[in-house]
């Protein structure tokens, strides 16, 4: 075996170290390469909007900080409340004055065109409210229904909301029609207390509806009720001119009797303990004791006048009873 030179093994060695390299640079060349290729693309920066910088300050504070849910919202204090609709679809209000936890509930005009002075003077009784809010104690939130039966206040009275006198223009048969709603039915025959299909009015019969509550303002002044449990309630209607206790069957409640008092004393008005006038059946009050909700009936004394004084130091008696 001839003897390489050793100059030969040198040199075929450098080839070899030469050609490994050259391998291994490709190589490496090849996988950043790849690396690259797999990587996702760089976002392409956002253009600044044309904000003013405090506003773009916020929004970094608030990307940054960490996602708080807002309290609910408090209920609004409303200023009155449709609580339903009438036979022909006219609206039942519910106007609110203070925010009291004790509730006292005024109703007027449930005979309609009949009792008119009934609803005018519940609109005054709320001028007098809004002219002095502070008449209310601070314990007493007061809720006023002034037109329970408006289809038959709209036959005397051809305004929808306030009224003054001069605007009530009707005839006797009129009037008589509009104690009625749009369905014939007299309402204060129509709530749930010894309630009859055939009730009375004076010496004729009257329709109580086909059940009780068979008519929708009488069920609307109902759920209001229930929903609220108001700690009383006074009704107006026309006329005799006194003011009335309620009850259903179990005699009358003692706070009844309480605010019956109450009411006469400031008033002027002299006291009944029952209606005796003749039988009626549905009254709406009967229908409060019943559900164990003091409530009276004050009756004015004429279909025309308001007694708007006598009233409001009634009002003002049952304010101090349940202020305290």
């Amino acid at each position: 075996m001839k003897k390489i030179k050793k100059s030969t093994v040198i040199f075929i060695a450098g080839i070899a170290v030469l050609l490994i390299g050259t391998y291994l640079v490709l190589n490496m060349s090849r996988n950043n390469s790849e690396v690259v290729q797999n990587q996702p693309a760089p976002e392409a920066p956002k253009a600044q909007e044309n904000k003013p910088q405090e506003n773009n300050a916020t929004s970094t504070s608030q990307a940054s900080a960490p996602v708080v849910e807002a309290p609910a919202k408090a209920p609004e204090n409303k200023v009155q409340t449709v609580i339903g609709k009438s036979v022909d679809g006219r609206d039942i209000i519910a106007y609110h004055f203070g925010s009291g936890a004790k509730e006292i509930l005024f109703v007027g005009g449930i005979h309609g065109g009949y009792a008119w002075n009934t609803a005018l003077l519940m609109y005054q009784e709320m001028d007098y409210l809004k002219a002095n809010p502070n008449s209310i104690p601070g314990s007493i939130k007061v809720t006023i229904i002034p037109a329970a039966n408006p289809d038959g206040l709209s036959k005397v009275v051809n305004i929808a909301g306030p009224f003054k006198k001069t605007d009530v223009s009707a005839s006797q048969t009129a009037m008589v029609a509009g104690r009625f709603n749009a369905h014939n039915v007299d309402l204060n025959r129509n709530f749930d207390c010894n309630w009859k299909a055939s009730g009375v009015w004076q010496n004729k019969t009257v329709s109580g509806g086909t059940a009780a509550f068979s008519e929708p303002e009488s069920a609307a002044v109902r759920d209001y009720s229930l929903a609220h449990k108001p700690a009383a309630v006074v009704a107006w209607h026309s006329a005799a001119g006194g003011v009335y206790s309620s009850s259903c069957g179990n005699g009358i409640l003692p706070e009844t009797q309480t605010i019956t008092d109450i009411y006469a004393k400031a008033s002027g008005y002299p006291a009944y303990k029952n209606f005796e006038s003749y039988q009626v059946s549905g009254d709406m009050t009967d229908w409060f004791a019943k559900n164990s909700i003091p409530a009276i009936n004050v009756l004015l004394t004429t279909h025309e006048d308001v007694e708007l004084n006598k009233n409001l130091a009634g009002i003002k008696a049952l304010f101090d009873h349940y202020s305290k």
